[in-house]
């Protein structure tokens, strides 16, 4: 049984997540580039970096505690995600498990196929499918609507005989709308194709039971919910067969080789012991912070600031946001007090205008009026009110320059 925890246990006794190497104490808003390790996360991890250091593959007692720590951790993984533990292979990312569910699914049945995706995939997605296309295979992107959001009659329309499997992300990632997945995994179930969804900004934001969406597979990336880079989750429905992307040893069933990642692993289950506690809570409290942010904004520079994405249903952490008149970026470097950025880190230093954001029919002006604000567990009301008064301090500064 998952015990409830406060929210109140993940804070640290400075409020403000303060990046104290840096010569400017900043404000930290880009919990969707990454979160910092939760303290509980780091502790339950630590043993297994200094003590318990054993191959979890060798049959001796400290090969023997560190299997047991990894099945454990795989429990408390399928636990959060609502789904049985021998259905968790572990993997080093989202990038890693995004790969396996494609390619994986593909590659199995041995000839080129029809896979498809959505048009506003994070690359992990987009360029496993430009490489099986290289290879022969078909892929379809489907558009979205102008409100951020997949159409679910676009995906069945595109499902043709020879479909093999559906990858659409559960989240997007640059401005926060949520995907039916759902919907989508009930089309194609009817028409036997297997479904997968990216759910690496998703996981500890929102609930994400495997059962209720109705998914094949799902990806888990750790460093986004309070657990260390390099960790992440694949959940493999029973009964899918996949092709490795790694060959070598038998770990992780067959499906992906490598002696086992154990502090990580450990850290990843610590993590997810720690949402399954306080989904609910953590849903309403980043909402309350995300709207209040904006409001702050909007009240401090006197006029309205609109929201990419605004009238769909969107991550309760994720703030996307057009600053009128003014460049993104520029803003943001005039900002040094705040941590945040124009959108995915994928793309930190691209400045093109990302495909969701063209989605929604912006102009190439108003992509670049973008910013990405993120709380996440360590923000608090405070931070709020100094971001938005940053924030319209530095609009003010480039409206001037410019």
């Amino acid at each position: 049984m998952v015990v409830a925890i406060s929210i109140s246990h993940f804070l640290i006794s400075n409020s403000t997540f303060q990046l104290a190497e840096l010569a400017v104490k900043q404000i930290y808003l880009d919990y969707n580039a990454t979160t910092p390790v939760a303290p509980s996360v780091h502790e339950a991890l630590e043993p297994f970096l200094l003590t318990h250091f054993g191959n979890p593959s060798s049959s001796h007692a400290l090969g023997r505690a560190a299997s047991e720590a990894i099945e454990d951790s795989r429990m408390q993984v399928a636990a959060l995600l609502g789904v049985n533990r021998e259905e968790i292979v572990f993997t080093s990312g989202g990038t890693d498990s995004n790969n396996l569910a494609i390619k994986g699914a593909m590659f199995a049945a041995r000839a080129p196929g029809h896979l498809i995706i959505s048009a506003i995939e994070h690359p992990a997605v987009v360029e496993p499918a430009r490489f099986l296309e290289r290879l022969g295979h078909e892929i379809t992107m489907v558009p979205c609507q102008s409100n951020g959001v997949i159409d679910p009659d676009q995906v069945r329309r595109a499902i043709r005989p020879d479909t093999r499997l559906v990858s659409i992300m559960h989240s997007n990632n640059e401005i926060g709308t949520l995907q039916p997945i759902a919907e989508i995994a009930t089309i194609c179930r009817e028409r036997n194709v297997l479904m997968h969804t990216d759910a690496s900004q998703s996981v500890g934001k929102v609930p994400t039971n495997c059962m209720e969406l109705g998914v094949d597979m799902l990806t888990v990336a750790g460093h986004k919910l309070y657990a260390p880079k390099g960790i992440g989750a694949l959940y493999v429905r029973e009964g899918i067969d996949l092709e490795p992307v790694l060959h070598g040893g038998d770990q992780e069933n067959g499906m992906r080789a490598g002696t086992e990642n154990t502090a990580f692993i450990v850290g990843l289950g610590q993590a997810c012991k720690l949402v399954a506690g306080c989904i609910d809570q953590t849903v309403k409290r980043l909402a309350d912070l995300r709207d209040r942010l904006h409001a702050e904004i909007e009240r401090a520079i006197e006029r309205p600031v609109p929201v990419n994405g605004g009238s769909a249903n969107r991550l309760p952490n994720t703030l996307s946001i057009r600053m009128p008149g003014v460049i993104g970026y520029e803003l943001l470097r005039r900002c040094p007090e705040i941590a945040a950025s124009t959108g995915s880190a994928c793309h930190s230093e691209v400045h093109s205008i990302p495909p969701i954001l063209a989605a929604l029919g912006l102009t190439s002006s108003q992509a670049l009026e973008t910013i990405r604000l993120s709380v996440g567990w360590y923000t608090s009301e405070d931070d709020i009110s100094v971001a938005a008064n940053a924030i319209a301090n530095a609009w003010l500064t480039s409206l001037e320059i410019a």
